[in-house]
């Protein structure tokens, strides 16, 4: 188990890899631990099959293990602990799996808006708060296509008040720079701001406790207002990034800025919004192009 822990160590170390990730790779190397006897000379094919037919794991996860273990066995052979990397005569291949973001329409959207045209003096104090703080958190994940991950880890310190923007912590430690544009998101988070300074937790957004608000409790809160949005399509708060960037690229937006809005480490992630935005108009003029009827 040295061995383990040591490469989790050096990645720590020389990757700057984030918390998530050192997760996964540990979560990945433990459980070719507990199949494989013989560290030093594993059955590999006999692994991926265990993976694939008994497990039924998807073929992404499955590419993501063998990724984790070929990293594990190169970094063995720095090491001077063995000779060869069981992968070196072995290919795999895997049904690329395409599939295309789910979005939400914009009716739908307007839908969730509309949830927070409410009169707010007749709520309790309590309510009161809860509802600046949904208002805010909602409106910052439309106008910005952020992963809630990042909404949560917002901090008060990370909010430049004279020029609009949010420092965002995205994956592998990245940040970036978000504008806020639209005047009504921006009044919702300045006033969520001026209240959370009276607070102790340096987060944005925090659960009625006062204490950071996770992913987990970020999904729950979009749940509750697509039920009362009465929004019948089925999705998660990740629809709200995809339809952030369907609608940036639809609407004239270059693809090089919407990787950069978005924190895509590669275009080609990006790439694939382009595909559902040319579905949309295929579809459209296909309904609505007069010259279809001539």
């Amino acid at each position: 188990m040295n061995y383990l822990s040591n490469f989790i160590n050096y990645l720590q170390a020389t990757k700057n890899l984030s918390d998530k990730t050192l997760k996964a790779y540990l979560s990945d190397l433990k459980q070719f631990y507990k199949y494989e006897r013989n560290i030093l000379q594993p059955n590999i094919c006999a692994f991926i099959s265990y993976l694939s037919i008994e497990l039924k794991l998807k073929d992404t996860s499955v590419r993501r293990k063998i990724i984790t273990l070929k990293n594990f066995y190169n970094y063995l052979i720095d090491c001077e602990l063995t000779e060869n990397s069981p992968f070196e005569k072995l290919k795999f291949k895997f049904k690329q799996e395409h599939k295309l973001p789910k979005t939400l329409s914009i009716t739908d959207i307007s839908k969730m808006l509309r949830c927070f045209d409410v009169e707010r003096s007749k709520l309790t104090a309590f309510a009161q708060k809860e509802f600046m703080r949904d208002a805010a958190l909602i409106d910052i994940l439309i106008s910005t296509g952020i992963r809630i991950g990042e909404a949560a880890a917002i901090e008060l310190d990370d909010i430049i008040m004279s020029e609009h923007t949010i420092l965002i912590h995205g994956k592998g430690r990245k940040q970036r720079l978000i504008y806020i544009s639209s005047p009504i998101t921006w009044e919702r988070i300045k006033e969520l701001v001026k209240d959370r300074r009276k607070s102790n937790c340096p987060k944005l957004f925090v659960n009625r406790y006062g204490r950071p608000l996770s992913i987990h409790g970020i999904e729950d809160i979009y749940k509750k207002y697509i039920k009362k949005a009465q929004v019948t399509t089925k999705s998660t708060p990740h629809y709200l990034r995809h339809t952030f960037a369907t609608n940036l690229l639809a609407n004239g937006a270059d693809l090089r800025s919407v990787q950069e809005i978005l924190g895509h480490a590669s275009i080609a992630t990006t790439q694939i919004y382009t595909e559902v935005t040319i579905a949309r108009k295929k579809q459209v003029l296909k309904k609505f192009n007069y010259r279809n009827k001539i």
